[in-house]
């Protein structure tokens, strides 16, 4: 069956939701998200190579379908979701891996193919982060995503993804309709919010190794593809010439007409990653 198969393990004392895709006995590929988002991201790409892989898209803790932590400055850190991805792997049996990271799925790529999975991710692609960010980048998300707002309706929750997310790219009808429905839950009221836990600000107020992650990177052996959204102000060009220097010199390609991030969800994107990853 190639899926999408629902499925929730107990990682680190939390129950975490990861979306399955392909045969067991296929290569074992990780998608992890970004910061605000959800493994459901990652529908269409995980479509397009679910004959090749067996296909892990997690919801982070405190995201999606996954449980909330009970210690947010203990739990939403990078170290933390290491150990999780790491116990998700040793459940699984999984002895190597291919890894897809967008934002922050991104930086816990590089945090654990630099350490504690260094020898278990082959291949590593990184989507528009790098080992720094800007202190103004901090603050903006700092402003945003502690206070989510409250919808109405579905259609009202859409309209806002559509303008928050443009600089996705190209998505179709039907993928922003999904997005907001995977993005939603209902508040007491009965309105609507995002399906985030407004806590997971706190990774960014202990500054849980954002601000400098180059010694993982340095670490890394992975064949790596960084990928850049020409238009990104999350990932500037000059930090990404400089990851393709460092490291594992990761090729670099930057995604016309898009900023932060490439939704990894048309044909071209699609084939920047399954040449990668092959």
């Amino acid at each position: 069956m190639s899926g999408p198969r629902s499925s929730y393990f107990t990682l680190c004392e939390r129950e975490i939701h990861v979306t399955q895709w392909g045969e067991r006995d296929r290569p074992a590929l990780v998608l992890w998200h970004g910061l605000v988002r959800t493994g459901r991201d990652f529908d269409t790409l995980a479509a397009a190579l679910a004959d090749e892989y067996f296909i892990l898209a997690p919801d982070t803790l405190g995201r999606g379908l996954s449980q909330w932590a009970r210690d947010p400055r203990a739990e939403y850190t990078l170290s933390n979701f290491g150990r999780m991805a790491e116990d998700l792997l040793d459940q699984l049996n999984i002895k190597t891996c291919r890894w897809v990271g967008t934002s922050m799925g991104g930086a816990i790529g590089m945090h654990v193919a630099g350490g504690r999975l260094r020898e278990r991710i082959s291949h590593l692609v990184i989507n528009d982060i790098g080992p720094e960010l800007a202190p103004s980048a901090v603050e903006r998300i700092i402003n945003y995503v502690g206070k989510p707002p409250r919808f109405e309706t579905i259609a009202e929750l859409e309209t806002w993804l559509r303008q928050v997310y443009a600089p996705y790219g190209h998505l179709s009808a039907a993928e922003w309709r999904q997005m907001a429905e995977t993005s939603s839950r209902r508040k007491d009221d009965g309105g609507l919010t995002l399906h985030y836990d407004p806590r997971i600000v706190a990774q960014f107020e202990a500054n849980d190794g954002l601000g400098d992650q180059w010694a993982d990177y340095d670490a890394i052996t992975a064949k790596t593809l960084l990928l850049r959204g020409a238009e990104s102000d999350l990932l500037t060009p000059a930090l990404a010439d400089d990851m393709t220097r460092r490291g594992p010199k990761a090729t670099r390609v930057d995604v016309d007409g898009v900023g932060h991030a490439p939704a990894l969800n048309v044909p071209g994107q699609i084939a920047l990653v399954r040449d990668r990853l092959g």
